[in-house]
């Protein structure tokens, strides 16, 4: 069947290999069936558990308002499935159309999506790394270990890296009321995804809540005593934090290790995609039986001068497996691209920071609503004259505006007087964002690829 062209033959009979058992994965294998695939569909997944929500592991499973075994991703239909979980995938044969197990089995397939997402980056150091009470967060399984750990009341806990999971798993730790101690190497917290602007609001956020928050320092060691426990950790400036809890919170890596020497366009930064998820060989020509979604695809966005984003966002990965399905499963005419604006939440120390577009592509920010002191306000970010993202704290009913501001590219600053502009007008300032080529913890999105330019993009399908 592989490149007869039949796309009613692949309907009917084909068969669909599904890499990453999680939402991605789930959400694609349900679309494929939606679309009306009746081949044979296998979804492959190294974790043994069926696919489950990730963003209640940081939130409600650390303060303990729900088990990790209950955050099980509801089903919106039946999907008639093989499910090949607990076993990873360790290889991938384009030419023959096969994919590699660890358990030595092989799997063909017509379509192949990969939505293989990221893993939680280890602390570097594989002796202090495996010290009792040294801890990732990215699994069920980490979530329920580390839970069952903030249950015996540690003395102190520490957590390496202040991005957005460090940042919820201190909030959910001072809201146990256990003694908080934050070492990040940026200047504020947040600040990789946000810039130094907001980051500066959400360090006092921080310390108003009694963390302990040091910045502009780095982890050095972990030392720990005679019984393999850790017991302190050493920071750049000197100093020592004494800890019997370290959360090491230093980012993800993207799952394509499996994928070296395939053939396929991936690497560190993802597997490269065209705007309707079809993915690149190592020579930039696309492939038509090759799919990406979720963290781990990297995709051309028009609105952001067709720069390749990585995202890590929860709705990203959604609509990225709904995109894949249908494109899959359609000829060239009927195919559609990946255009959603991006967008992430995140519940920290008692607020709600929302945000749209890709903040981190700013260079200016203007605070448009409310005010920074007040820790409620609407900031928007430009690049090169046009409104770029916008991010609120407690002041989400507001993002619509600004999404729409994104998607038609509004002139930055904005040339309106928006609700609360001061007498006089305000002005945007730097928003502060560090040195991109000094490793910050926490951006959400990684960008690569042209510069944008403005340009107005609407899709309009052939049907």
């Amino acid at each position: 069947m592989r490149g007869d062209g039949s796309l009613e033959r692949l309907r009917r009979e084909g068969r669909i290999v599904v890499v990453g058992a999680s939402l991605a994965g789930l959400r694609a294998a349900e679309a494929l069936r939606d679309e009306g695939f009746a081949g044979s569909l296998t979804v492959i997944g190294d974790e043994p558990h069926e696919p489950y929500d990730r963003p209640p592991l940081s939130k409600q499973v650390l303060l303990g308002r729900a088990s990790a075994g209950r955050t099980a991703l509801p089903r919106l239909r039946a999907v008639d499935a093989t499910w090949r979980l607990g076993v990873a995938a360790s290889g991938l044969d384009m030419a023959a159309g096969l994919v590699r197990l660890a358990d030595g089995d092989e799997v063909p397939y017509d379509r192949l999506l990969i939505a293989t997402g990221v893993r939680a980056r280890p602390w570097p150091q594989e002796a202090e790394a495996e010290l009792d009470g040294v801890f990732v967060l990215r699994t069920s399984d980490d979530s329920a270990a580390l839970a069952r750990r903030l249950d015996a009341g540690p003395e102190r806990v520490l957590v390496i890296g202040a991005g957005f999971t460090g940042s919820e798993i201190a909030s959910a730790c001072r809201e146990r009321g256990l003694p908080v101690t934050v070492a990040e190497r940026a200047a504020a917290p947040l600040a990789g995804a946000l810039g130094g602007v907001v980051g500066a609001v959400a360090a006092d956020m921080q310390r108003d809540k009694g963390v302990d928050l040091r910045c502009g320092v780095m982890v050095t060691a972990l030392e720990g005593d005679a019984s393999g426990r850790v017991r302190a950790a050493r920071l750049s400036d000197g100093s020592t934090v004494a800890t019997d809890v370290v959360i090491v919170s230093l980012g993800a890596t993207r799952n394509t290790e499996w994928l070296a020497g395939s053939g396929l366009g991936a690497g560190p930064r993802g597997i490269a995609c065209d705007a309707g998820c079809r993915a690149f060989d190592i020579r930039g020509i696309v492939t038509d039986d090759i799919y990406a979604a979720g963290d781990v695809a990297r995709c051309p966005h028009p609105l952001f001068g067709y720069q390749f984003l990585a995202l890590e966002h929860w709705g990203n990965a959604v609509a990225q497996a709904r995109i894949a399905a249908h494109n899959m499963l359609s000829d060239s005419a009927e195919r559609v691209p990946h255009m959603e604006v991006p967008s992430f939440w995140s519940a920290q120390f008692g607020v709600n920071i929302k945000s749209v577009g890709v903040p981190s592509m700013g260079t200016e920010i203007l605070i448009t609503q409310g005010s920074l002191a007040s820790r409620r306000f609407i900031g928007v970010y430009g690049y090169q004259g046009r409104v770029i993202g916008a991010v609120s704290f407690d002041h989400g009913r507001w993002l619509p505006f600004y999404q729409e501001l994104i998607e038609t590219t509004a002139p930055f600053p904005p040339p309106f007087a928006t609700v609360d502009r001061r007498p006089g007008g305000q002005r945007p300032v730097d928003a502060d964002f560090p040195d991109p080529s000094v490793p910050t913890h926490g951006p959400t999105v990684t960008l690569s690829g042209y510069s944008p330019a403005d340009r107005r993009t609407t899709f309009t399908p052939a049907h």
